[in-house]
């Protein structure tokens, strides 16, 4: 269901979820969490269906709220939406659509709509402000879910993130990661348990998460780790490949097909596993599931990346 609030006040939507909750039995008591999403006008249904999807893990209260950085001149004016039931998987979606002046202060618009005594997670699925901890949406919240992948600069926007850290900020190109991390840990607990030597990451060019990879091993294994990255036009997007080098031989891992990667071992069988691209509600639904800070996130992101960054530049 529906409910379209046009020219309104968050005062009024308060009053017209408390009628939907009365009237048709849709319960908030149950919601474990407050998911605040901040987009641009036009770009709301692809976080809201990531969202919906997410919910049926963990049921919250969605607030999106949908505006254009820079426009001043448009009329004050607050349009909202609610969806509940099958149009809000198992949460309650509250849409604002906010123009003008009305969109100069996010954290009111939000303040009061949020859950009480429960957790608060800002997540921006595009553009993201150069300091989330400090916008207006990043104070109120807990967890602080960006994607630098989105942005004009991805790498840069990794690099910023890690000069502005705070616990609680985490990034979905550190999420995507996780199967990749999972893979490289399970092949090293494998005989003959040698230490690795040194390490070699390869990536598109514009890929965050190959950064981020390539720097997590060089933090956890203190050896030298070399990065090779290839334009976007010439080949495929995110990370290609891992290779884990020893004095018996070299672990390869290597995403040749989109879903699929083929890992190499001295005296094994080579092996084909299942190693997809995250999308959206896999990537929002595992960072819902912990609510205290992402440390080794922290470590990476402030001491890895940069000592990355020396190792590549010498």
């Amino acid at each position: 269901m529906k409910i379209d609030m046009p020219n309104t006040t968050v005062s009024k939507i308060q009053k017209k979820l408390v009628h939907i909750r009365e009237e048709g039995g849709a319960v908030a008591l149950g919601r474990v969490l407050t998911l605040i999403i901040s987009t641009a006008l036009g770009h709301e249904e692809e976080a809201i269906e990531a969202a919906n999807e997410a919910s049926r893990e963990h049921p919250m209260r969605v607030i999106i709220v949908s505006k254009n950085d820079g426009d001043t001149k448009s009329p004050g004016r607050l349009d909202a939406q609610i969806r509940v039931g099958s149009d809000a998987g198992a949460s309650e979606v509250i849409v604002l659509r906010a123009y003008g002046e009305t969109a100069t202060d996010e954290e009111s618009l939000v303040t009061g709509l949020l859950l009480p005594d429960a957790p608060v997670v800002a997540w921006w699925p595009q553009t993201a402000p150069s300091q989330p901890s400090a916008s207006a949406l990043g104070r109120i919240a807990q967890r602080r879910i960006t994607d630098a992948a989105a942005q004009k600069d991805p790498n840069g926007a990794i690099e910023a993130l890690g000069a502005s850290y705070v616990p609680g900020d985490t990034d979905f190109a550190w999420t995507r990661l996780t199967l990749w991390r999972n893979q490289l840990a399970a092949a090293l607990d494998q005989p003959p348990y040698e230490p690795i030597t040194s390490v070699e990451v390869t990536g598109a060019s514009d890929s965050p998460s190959t950064i981020l990879l390539a720097a997590w091993l060089q933090l956890q294994l203190e050896v030298p780790v070399t990065v090779t990255t290839s334009p976007r036009a010439t080949g495929s997007s995110g990370i290609h490949g891992v290779k884990l080098v020893r004095e018996s031989g070299t672990i390869d891992l290597e995403r040749s097909l989109v879903d699929v990667a083929t890992l190499s071992m001295p005296g094994q069988p080579t092996h084909d596993l299942s190693l997809p691209r995250r999308n959206l509600r896999d990537c929002l639904a595992e960072e819902l599931r912990r609510l205290d800070p992402d440390v080794l996130f922290g470590d990476v992101v402030k001491h890895g990346v940069p000592q990355l960054r020396e190792t590549i530049a010498r």
